[in-house]
């Protein structure tokens, strides 16, 4: 491959990675019947946050302290679980991930546990209150099935783009 083809590939798969995921996105909330009480922010909600869950897990150097960063993945998932309550479901592949960068420990798991707990005391809280409804009542309902198509798109527009950049970064 030529050096400037190899420049331009390095620049515009991303960006076509992205417009094709955004699309995904929007066409599905767009088209989808099922979500007539639900606004954007809850729909699109999960999937920035679980982006920035990844980014975050994705930064931390080799040989680097992974409990902050799990501490802070397990409030951001947390947090998206209000929307998605199955998200949570993200947290075992993170760890595999952080198994498979020798950056896994003890310290890790007890630090997403003790920001998973975090949140639920929060959320008991507000729901106890009244500040919120209890969207974690119905974990595994079909209506939030529909919300995993933003965080798919995001999460394999993320991996793809940074695939494509390692491999096609100018030596």
């Amino acid at each position: 491959m030529k050096r400037q083809t190899q420049v331009i590939l390095y620049h515009l798969l991303p960006i076509a990675f992205w417009l094709l995921a955004a699309v995904v996105c929007v066409v599905t909330y767009l088209l989808s019947p099922s979500l007539e009480g639900r606004e954007g922010v809850g729909f699109f909600a999960p999937a920035v946050l679980s982006l920035l869950s990844v980014r975050l897990i994705h930064r931390i150097p080799r040989l680097g302290d992974s409990t902050e960063p799990s501490f802070q993945v397990a409030l951001l998932l947390g947090i998206a679980s209000y929307w998605l309550p199955s998200v949570l479901f993200l947290i075992p592949p993170i760890w595999i991930y952080l198994i498979y960068r020798n950056i896994f420990s003890f310290r890790s798991i007890t630090a997403t546990l003790i920001g998973l707990a975090l949140v639920a005391v929060w959320a008991a809280l507000a729901v106890f209150m009244g500040w919120l409804p209890n969207e974690w009542a119905d974990f595994f309902a079909s209506k939030n099935a529909l919300g995993w198509i933003p965080v798919g798109a995001f999460l394999i527009a993320y991996m793809a783009s940074t695939i494509a950049r390692r491999n096609l970064r100018v030596r």
